[in-house]
């Protein structure tokens, strides 16, 4: 079945599976890999991104909810947006695989946190990390409302 959205800005048209993951024509489709397979389960985050504004974890959405919508990967954010900048900055990851997914999830709750405390990052960023960088994390998300600020 052929579904048609805007991925990243651009217009795009996949002839697939309509009950096909959207993490799977993301990655495997469109060859835009940020986005991870972590748990297959939209646990843990390492999916994230964003489809009209929403944060989704795209390994249990079907490409069909995506039709006629734009969808935002980690590719998509600018490279000046406040959130790469504080986690370039801030030299957030560790072995990196989670990264995309908190970046996507954090760059969503900035827009409606713009002074968010330890307490509002640890409720509404509830990705995972194995490797044991949340400090950096807590940290990067703060700077990164500095940012958005300037």
């Amino acid at each position: 079945m052929k579904i048609s959205f805007k991925i990243n800005g651009q217009e795009t048209t996949l002839d697939v599976d309509p009950q096909m993951p959207l993490l799977w024509a993301v990655r495997d489709e469109l060859k835009l890999t940020a986005t991870k397979y972590g748990c297959g389960k939209a646990l843990c985050g390492a999916c994230t991104l964003h489809v009209d504004g929403d944060m989704l974890r795209s390994c249990s959405i079907p490409i069909e909810y995506a039709s006629g919508k734009n969808v935002t990967t980690l590719e998509g954010l600018p490279e000046s947006h406040p959130v790469k900048q504080a986690w370039m900055e801030l030299q957030v990851p560790q072995c990196g695989y989670c990264q995309p997914g908190f970046m996507m999830a954090a760059a969503h709750f900035l827009q409606t946190h713009p002074n968010p405390t330890d307490a509002d990052i640890q409720t509404n960023i509830t990705n995972i990390c194995r490797c044991g960088t949340q400090s950096r994390i807590l940290k990067a998300v703060k700077r990164a409302a500095e940012l958005s600020k300037k």
